[in-house]
């Protein structure tokens, strides 16, 4: 099992720093999964993650109701949020394969991709489950392939 770490996030500031932090640390190929219940700041996340690779004030929606988002940017970025899936296959249709050929994927509600995501995704994942923690939310971090070294420099 690969190392995890806990990263305090005070407010909606540190989540958005957490996601612009780890931006420039994304390759082409890659997918950053994003875990927790609804609330907890996944979106936020997201949010800070894309507009660090695209432009400070770049409309970032949430993508519940269009399934996915794709960004101009380098490497280009891909928004899913997976959470009205019915079947994990379904990421298929909706391009997922296709993001990661030529980019990178931030995937909400990566719980939907079933019980083995990897069959879905490249090697190279970074996994971040959110949760409440007292007044504010802690992100445990951890990674597969080249994120297993990558998650010591995420948040420092």
């Amino acid at each position: 099992m690969p190392e995890a770490r806990r990263i305090l996030l005070a407010d909606a500031e540190a989540t958005t720093r957490l996601g612009a932090a780890i931006a420039p640390m994304l390759k082409p190929g890659e997918a950053v999964l994003l875990y927790g219940p609804l609330g907890m700041g996944k979106s936020t996340l997201a949010r800070g993650l894309i507009r660090a690779l695209t432009t400070p004030d770049e409309d970032v929606p949430s993508p519940t109701f269009t399934l996915v988002q794709f960004y101009e940017s380098e490497p280009p970025v891909a928004h899913f949020d997976l959470y009205r899936l019915t079947r994990p296959e379904e990421v298929l249709e909706i391009g997922l394969d296709d993001a990661l050929d030529t980019g990178c994927a931030v995937i909400e509600w990566p719980e939907r991709l079933g019980d083995d995501p990897a069959e879905f995704l490249g090697p190279d994942r970074l996994v971040i489950e959110i949760a409440e923690d007292g007044d504010g939310r802690v992100a445990t971090v951890s990674g597969a392939g080249a994120w297993k070294d990558r998650i010591q420099h995420v948040g420092s």
